[in-house]
Parts: structure tokens; C-alpha cells; sequence
């Protein structure tokens, strides 16, 4: 059991769900910055979540969910692609509380007109962004709102995090078409999974096997399981896209930057990779020759 992502589908009925598991993608990540540790499970959880929200898509692309507020706590962020590729990032200032508790809530609890942004970026087609208010004490209950009300689609998300491994598992009640609806349903399948999930306690959220889980759960229900997904730690950075950042800036930014910093140094922040470009190279991206 490492980085991975299990869909599953109750037979004959309009549910399906997820489980997703992170190990070595999330130490790989935390290790990239001195987080306290509530926000290293707050991370945890947020990539958990992007990471069973992409799943729900049917493009190829990336979701990402992005906190903004005010106060001691600036942003965080968690994104995954269609292939499974994860990256989380936050940002704060020194809090005593952060590093005092061990719970996600503590963060959100301390937040100051918060926003809490669900981005999906296409290869192909226009950017979507929903907001989702953070007026629940929880990541999973904010989402699950969303969800329900927005989205309009019944959905139950447990999330839970360590500063070792996260896991979250997602399930959902999709709308049935004209076909579907001529099936004979099973009235009480989804108040009776909603009940078993949240019977899931955290500690097996995180240290047992999707199908242990599902056992654990819904034994008595027949679950279908296609092939397991890969998950992995994978930042986009590339030195094209800091000669784009250069060229955005323009020639008198890069100039003046040269003057203080030559040669040019860019950090990524999530994979913490350093890219160099001599005043020869800077220049040459708008034309211009050192004299």
C-alpha cells in the first residue's frame, strides 16, 4: 500500500466512490518545507481531496483546490492531474496554534475571510472555478456542502491525515437516466452507506488497504472494483516556463534584476529546484546582446 487510487461501484445502482491512499507522494511533499504540524495534516487532507475530486472528471487536465484568507494563514494549495500527479503547497505566518495542534480544524478555526477555490484547468476547453464558502470546522464537511448544494450531486467525503500518510474515501449518488430510472432502486442503499461511512474512523482511513476498507464497510453490499490508479509526486515546473516568467516581467524588470543577482536564480517552491540563467541568456530571450 503506497500512492494509490481505487474506484469502486455499488452493483446495480447508481453509487460509485472512491479511496485514496498517500504515502511517499506526501512525505516527498511536506519534506519540502518546515510545516507545522497542523498544517501538514491540513496539506494532507487537501491532497487527498484534490486528489478524489479528479477523479470524478472525464478530461484530461488538472483539479486543485486553493484556501486564500487573511491573518496569520495566507494560502495553501493541493492539485492532481488526469495521470495521477500530485503537488501541495502552503504559506503562513508563525502561529503558536499551528504548532501546538495536531488537527486540520485548528487552521481553519484561525482563518480570516476565508475562500476555499475548486479549480479545473483543461488541456482542452475553458477554466472553471467554483467557490466553496469555509463556514464548515471541516475540509470534508465544506466540500460535501459544496457538493450537495452546488454541484447538486448527494456526496459524502471523509478525509483524515498523519504526518506520514493521508486517505480519503468519497462516494456519490449520480443521477440516473431514463433507462436507469425504469430499474428497480433500492430506496434505502444510500441513507444505509451514508450511515456505514460514517462509522470510518480515522486511524483506517489511513493505515488499511482500499479493500480492507471496503470490506469494513459495505461487506454486505456487491462492490466492483476496476484496476487500482497510481499516484505519485510530480512537480511541473521546467525552465521554459521561467523563461516565460522572465518575459512576462519584461526587459527593464530583468535588467534591474541583473544589476542585484546575476546570474538570475528561480526557485521552484514545490520541488524546491533551482534554474539559472547568465545575463547572456536572460537577455537573449527579448534579443538583446551584452555589449
Amino acid at each position: 500500500m503506497s500512492d494509490l487510487r481505487q474506484r469502486f461501484y455499488i452493483e446495480d445502482s447508481p453509487v460509485r466512490g472512491e479511496i485514496v491512499h498517500l504515502d511517499t507522494a506526501l512525505q516527498t511533499i511536506l519534506s519540502q518545507r518546515n510545516y507545522a504540524p497542523a498544517v501538514r495534516i491540513l496539506l494532507g487532507e487537501m491532497l487527498s481531496a484534490t486528489a478524489l475530486l479528479a477523479s470524478t472528471l472525464k478530461i484530461k487536465g488538472r483539479i486543485s483546490l486553493q484556501i486564500q484568507a487573511q491573518g496569520t494563514f495566507k494560502w495553501a494549495m493541493a492539485e492532481c492531474n488526469h495521470l495521477g500527479d500530485v503537488r501541495a503547497l502552503a504559506d503562513y505566518e508563525e502561529d503558536p496554534h499551528f504548532m501546538l495542534s495536531e488537527d486540520s480544524s485548528t487552521v481553519l478555526s484561525t482563518l480570516q475571510q476565508p475562500v476555499l477555490f475548486i479549480n479545473i484547468e483543461p488541456e482542452m476547453g475553458e477554466r472553471y472555478q467554483g467557490i466553496v464558502p469555509l463556514d464548515q470546522p471541516t475540509l470534508a464537511g465544506c466540500l460535501m456542502q459544496y457538493y450537495d448544494l452546488s454541484a447538486q450531486i448527494p456526496t459524502r467525503i471523509v478525509l483524515a491525515s498523519t504526518h506520514h500518510n493521508a486517505g480519503g474515501l468519497l462516494i456519490q449518488l449520480l443521477p440516473r437516466n431514463n433507462e436507469e430510472e425504469q430499474q428497480r432502486v433500492d430506496e434505502d442503499l444510500w441513507p444505509r452507506l451514508i450511515m456505514l461511512t460514517q462509522t470510518l474512523k480515522p486511524e483506517e482511513l489511513t493505515d488499511l488497504t482500499a479493500q480492507e476498507i471496503l470490506y469494513r464497510l459495505y461487506n454486505e453490499e456487491e462492490v466492483r472494483l476496476p484496476d487500482v490508479e497510481q499516484l505519485q509526486f510530480n512537480c511541473t515546473c521546467s525552465r521554459d516556463k521561467c523563461k516565460n516568467a522572465l518575459i512576462q516581467i519584461g526587459l527593464d524588470a530583468v535588467k534591474e534584476t541583473l544589476e542585484i543577482q546575476n546570474p538570475i536564480e528561480m526557485d521552484c517552491q514545490f520541488c524546491n529546484k533551482k534554474y539559472q540563467f547568465t545575463a547572456k541568456e536572460a537577455l537573449n530571450l527579448f534579443g538583446e546582446h551584452l555589449s
